[in-house]
Order: structure tokens, then sequence, then C-alpha cells
């Protein structure tokens, strides 16, 4: 429950801050449920998210790439998610048009010092795969926010743990 709080309210205060977020998603985006490392999230599509074929803009999945990577580092407990070094996405089928829900579920694969690995799956509402992406992230200044809970949803293993694994 700690990871899906935290999670949440980063994604808060990404609409608070940022100047993506709140004007291509809004209150459209929602996370349903999220554990240390794992994400899931969903976008209700409106108008403003399609291309001129009413479906599901490419840029848009491409942002929600870029959101779902942040979101999954947040679930490790960092609140500043870092910057991105490589972003990757892959289109399968459509994301779907207007009224329809596109899911989300993204992993934090690796998570160091330094860069954290993301990856996601977008899935429409015909349940068929509608991309898949990767994210890498720098966050080696990011475990200096104040506000991160590290410790609390990504505890290091101790010295003697280490040892009775």
């Amino acid at each position: 429950m700690a990871a899906l709080r935290f999670v949440r309210s980063v994604l808060k205060s990404f609409q608070a801050e940022s100047g993506l977020e709140p004007r291509l998603f809004g209150e459209n985006v929602r996370v349903t449920a999220a554990e240390p490392g794992r994400v899931e999230f969903e976008v209700d599509i409106k108008k403003e998210h399609t291309n001129r074929l009413n479906i599901m803009h490419g840029g848009t999945i491409a942002s929600m790439v870029d959101l779902g990577g942040s979101l999954a580092v947040a679930s490790r407990g960092l609140h500043a998610t870092g910057v991105s070094t490589d972003l990757n996405v892959t289109y399968l089928n459509s994301g779907g048009g207007v009224g329809d829900v596109l899911k989300a579920v993204v992993t934090c694969d690796k998570f160091g010092k330094t860069l954290a690995y993301t990856s996601i799956s977008f899935t429409n509402s015909k349940g068929e795969v509608a991309a898949r992406g990767s994210h890498t992230k720098y966050v080696a200044l990011a475990w200096r926010h104040p506000e991160n809970i590290v410790e609390q949803l990504s505890p290091r293993k101790s010295a003697a743990s280490d040892k009775t694994s």
C-alpha cells in the first residue's frame, strides 16, 4: 500500500509542476496498482490523444512510456525520478479510439545509483498488446531528494543477509 500511495503522490506532483502531464493527460490518467518495481495505470482516451485517423496517437503513447518509466522509478522510492537518457516504443496494434481505455503495466527492471531501466506494455480495450516500450533514466541526482522513501520501498540487503542468501 505504501508504494501505491507514494506513486500516486508523485503523479500528483507531476500534474502540479510539469508542463506536459497536466495538459496531455489531466485527470484522465489513473494509477490502479503499485508495488516496489511495478506499476499499473490507465488512460481514458480523449480526442486530444488521437491522430487524424481518430485512434491513439503514437506521440501520446511515447509520452506514456516516459510517464510510466518515471512512475516505475517512483515505485522504488525516488520522488525525483531522474531524466531520460533513452526511450523506445514499438507499436503493435491500435491503442484505441475516443472513449476507450488504454492500460499499461510498467516494471523497473534494474535500479541502480546512476541509471534505472524500465519496460512497459500497453493493452487496448480489445485485450490486444497495442505497444511496448523501454525507458532508461539517469537517477544519480534524484537520490538527494528529501521526499524519497527508498529505504521503505527498496531496502538494501545487509551484509549479514547477503551471507545467508
